[in-house]
């Protein structure tokens, strides 16, 4: 009796010295707007957000505007960084927030955007254009020109997400675990078909295979941002409803259908959320790792499981890290440019070997 009156002290005090929903979300919302500040003023060129009211003023002042060094400025700031900014919130936040909702469905801390082969199927479908669009896959690129690699990226996304559907599904039951060993599986199969097709790639295509593979937001543009923008918000507009649902699913499958969730409608929303997301993210920046499972967990460490304050401050604090990860991509060997997955996995492999260690109780 009194270890469980202890326990349950215990277990009020964390939650009572835990800050509150607004100020961690507040926090997590300033943390995003120093880093996009962070984003537009530093780059290789040198021009400072010193600029910008003249890129403004230029906007208004056909003058100004007509001036060579306001047209460089413009065009930097304007059509460079800002919407490589943009992108870089989107695709962390889109990572983020799936990572949370994938460790939520899973009730499992280690779940990641790419367990269930979401990610695999993009990357597939993307490295078949860029390996072969001189010659099997010659026609998809001619008709959709520079589109060919995200839209292809995307469709690859969806096509697993449909294929594992349809594996973990029986009698209109979605089993989880086979859902995961699916995932694993078609994750394996396409590694494989990609090694494939990398080793038959010339010069060039292993250059361009490397760079997408390791992740960029370098080719940002806003045709890019608006063409991908629905995906992003159809996660956005689901997140209220999930919130409400992986709270319940914290208690089990079976007590969440008690407390009136209808589970396999619960799954099916999930699963298409994090196909919308993911596939773009992919699709737009290539495969970056580890702010699924690095993010959610710090809010979590944080604020504790309630996903009301999970989900948002996960996509505030994931376009946060993506931005800080891009920033250094470009500065650390300017002129030249690092792939931002070697930054992110930097900076999230010690985190996940340390939540690995914690959990099998090797860090006490």
């Amino acid at each position: 009796m009194t270890a469980v009156a202890t326990g349950s002290m215990r277990q009020a005090v964390s939650r009572s010295v835990r800050p509150s929903r607004p100020l961690v979300i507040g926090a997590a919302a300033v943390l995003l707007a120093a880093s996009a500040i962070l984003s537009l003023a530093i780059g290789a060129t040198g021009i400072s957000l010193d600029a910008l009211p003249r890129v403004i003023a230029g906007l208004f002042d056909p003058a100004i505007a007509a001036d060579p060094a306001a047209i460089r400025e413009r065009l930097v700031l304007l059509e460079i960084r800002l919407p490589r900014t943009v992108l870089g919130v989107l695709v962390g936040a889109a990572l983020a927030v799936s990572g949370a909702v994938m460790q939520g469905l899973f009730r499992n801390p280690l779940a990641d955007p790419g367990l269930i082969g979401i990610s695999s199927g993009s990357a597939l479908a993307a490295v078949s254009v860029i390996a072969l669009g001189d010659g099997l896959l010659a026609p998809v690129v001619q008709l959709l020109g520079p589109y060919a690699v995200p839209a292809c990226s995307f469709v690859g996304g969806l096509v697993a997400t449909v294929v594992l559907y349809r594996i973990a599904t029986r009698a209109g039951y979605t089993s989880i675990a086979t859902l995961l060993l699916a995932g694993i599986a078609l994750g394996a199969i396409a590694s494989a078909i990609i090694g494939i097709i990398i080793f038959g790639s010339d010069d060039r295509e292993l250059r361009d295979l490397n760079f997408w593979m390791l992740g960029s937001i370098g080719g940002a543009t806003w045709p890019k941002i608006v063409g991908t923008l629905p995906f992003f918000l159809a996660c956005l507009v689901a997140l209220p409803y999930l919130s409400r649902v992986l709270n319940a699913f914290l208690l089990g499958e079976a007590e969440a259908g008690h407390l009136g969730v209808s589970i396999e409608t619960a799954k099916r929303i999930a699963m298409f959320a994090v196909a919308c997301a993911v596939g773009a993210a992919v699709a737009v920046s290539g495969v970056i790792g580890f702010v699924g499972i690095v993010v959610p967990h710090i809010i979590r460490l944080i604020t504790g499981p309630d996903h009301r304050v999970v989900l948002p401050a996960s996509a505030l604090l994931g376009g946060a890290l993506l931005l800080v990860a891009d920033v250094g991509a470009r500065v650390i060997v300017a002129p030249a440019e690092l792939p931002i997955g070697i930054l992110t996995a930097l900076m999230g492999a010690p985190f996940f070997l340390w939540l690995l260690m914690r959990r099998r109780g090797g860090l006490g």
